[in-house]
């Protein structure tokens, strides 16, 4: 399984020190060139790789950590999205009506046609997900909501090997409601900042 994450600002950069904390591979771009990049990604890690947006598209699984309002242009990168696994780890902090009545995910998975696409790695701030998630004697939750079955396994399995416990929420309009933000509308699990005791 081959992973990239798009966008590098905040979120992108705490995801990828997650990566390099685990030793293992991804690769990073965005709108910048990949030797804009290149320098903090070798700071995060030698795991971490900045390439070209269409190099990075070739992963099997996509986290999109773009503003939101950016993510039609990277879908637009690709003719096709099927057999690729599209995380979506943005806050869309926009007006509802600019989505259609649509919850985010939903919104966000009409641009990526073909794409099985799991919300997750939203809900915590950036310098959250970037620290170590083995806490307290415990593991931080991270929640996860799609309406593709075949896609959660392999995204709760990528989240356990980040050392974060993750939590199935249900379907994007069932779960996906619990954590997503636009306007001023926040699910009531956004920015909670939870843990799971070892058992």
């Amino acid at each position: 399984m081959s992973y990239a994450i798009v966008g590098f600002g905040k979120v992108g950069q705490a995801l990828a020190h997650a990566f390099a904390r685990k030793n293992i591979d991804v690769t990073v771009a965005s709108r910048r060139p990949p030797e804009a990049l290149a320098p903090q990604a070798r700071a995060i890690g030698p795991t971490v790789i900045a390439k070209l947006l269409r190099e990075a598209l070739e992963a099997d699984t996509i986290i999109l950590a773009v503003p939101f309002g950016e993510h039609r242009e990277v879908a637009k990168a690709l003719p096709s999205w099927k057999g690729k696994t599209v995380i979506d780890a943005m806050n869309a902090l926009v007006p509802p009506e600019e989505l259609d009545g649509l919850l985010s995910s939903a919104f966000v998975a009409k641009a990526f046609t073909g794409a099985k696409l799991v919300k997750a790695f939203n809900h915590l701030v950036a310098a959250t997900l970037a620290a170590d998630p083995i806490v307290e004697g415990g593991h931080r939750v991270v929640f996860l909501s799609g309406d593709d079955e075949d896609a959660i396994g392999p995204v709760m399995a990528l989240a356990k090997q980040l050392g974060f416990a993750p939590v199935k929420l249900g379907k994007l309009n069932e779960g996906g409601a619990l954590v997503h933000a636009r306007g001023r509308v926040w699910g009531q699990l956004i920015f909670q900042d939870l843990f799971k005791k070892e058992q």
